[in-house]
């Protein structure tokens, strides 16, 4: 059987043999081209063919053997992560808190992270965005790490906002329309725990609307048939820790050169008011 489709690989991949995505690696041969460690190979295993969305079974197993037994995290901060120093590659700001007075913080997992920033980060008040791994077991993971499907890590945007510009409400607006939230654990041809839909709130306010939103929405695919009778499997539950994920990751849409490309795969229901 063919593989899952191969996804985007670390910088250093890109443009140097790099498989395209939604190309199939269909033999030991191709698999050893793409170079056992990258995120290429990991990519195949998780949640394709091999039937890897968890760490068990088959595929997990196969996973294990390439890249020796589960992740085990670090200590301190991937060496890839954004500088201290880093600043935002549209507004300039800070990638690191604290931030000014006023702002407020967001979090949602709704596929790949790239599509899901890039949704977000040029909207008018927004001061910081950034990319990285929440909701797992380990600290400090590499994108190699998430990759693997066993450290239990979501793919997710953090959003950095000023609520007098933008609402949480337009937030979530934006959250609900432009992803599947009914098709747990995959979004498009991207498939594993990564890529899970998931709202992670900061304050009870949070919480609340988005469990109200949530039931909105729900009404609205039942009555549209958008969603063909599949359930919102969105999580709902307080922030977990946010770590950086690489900085070639950060604002990758806006950046000259950068692979178009998005995987969310929205089901064209509104929002009710």
């Amino acid at each position: 059987a063919s593989l899952a489709p191969v996804a985007r690989a670390p910088a250093g991949l890109a443009g140097r043999g790099r498989v395209p995505r939604g190309a199939r690696l269909r033999s030991p041969v191709a698999l050893a081209l793409v170079g056992a460690g990258s995120c290429l190979l990991a990519r195949s295993f998780v949640g394709g063919a091999l039937g890897v969305s968890a760490g068990t079974g088959r595929g997990a197993r196969v996973a294990r053997a390439v890249f020796g037994g589960p992740p085990a995290g670090r200590d301190t901060p991937i060496p890839d992560a954004p500088a201290p120093d880093a600043t935002h590659f549209l507004t300039g700001n800070p990638m690191y808190p604290p931030w000014p007075a006023g702002m407020e913080e967001a979090m949602f997992g709704m596929g790949c992270f790239w599509c899901s920033e890039n949704l977000y980060m040029a909207k008018e008040g927004i001061y910081s965005s950034q990319v990285g791994y929440a909701g797992g077991d380990i600290n400090n993971p590499s994108y190699q790490d998430v990759c693997t499907g066993m450290s239990g890590h979501n793919e997710v945007v953090r959003i950095v906002y000023d609520p007098k510009v933008i609402t949480y409400g337009d937030l979530l607006k934006v959250f609900w329309e432009r992803h599947d939230p009914t098709t747990k654990n995959q979004q498009g041809g991207d498939r594993g725990t990564q890529y899970r839909s998931g709202i992670y709130y900061y304050s009870e306010a949070q919480r609340q609307l988005a469990e109200t939103t949530r039931d909105k929405y729900q009404d609205e695919l039942e009555a549209t048939k958008a969603a063909k009778g599949r359930q919102i499997s969105t999580e709902i539950v307080p922030a977990p820790t946010f770590f950086y994920a690489e900085g070639y990751h950060q604002q990758y849409d806006a950046k000259p050169g950068s692979r178009r490309y998005c995987g969310l795969s929205p089901t064209g229901a509104k929002l009710p008011a």
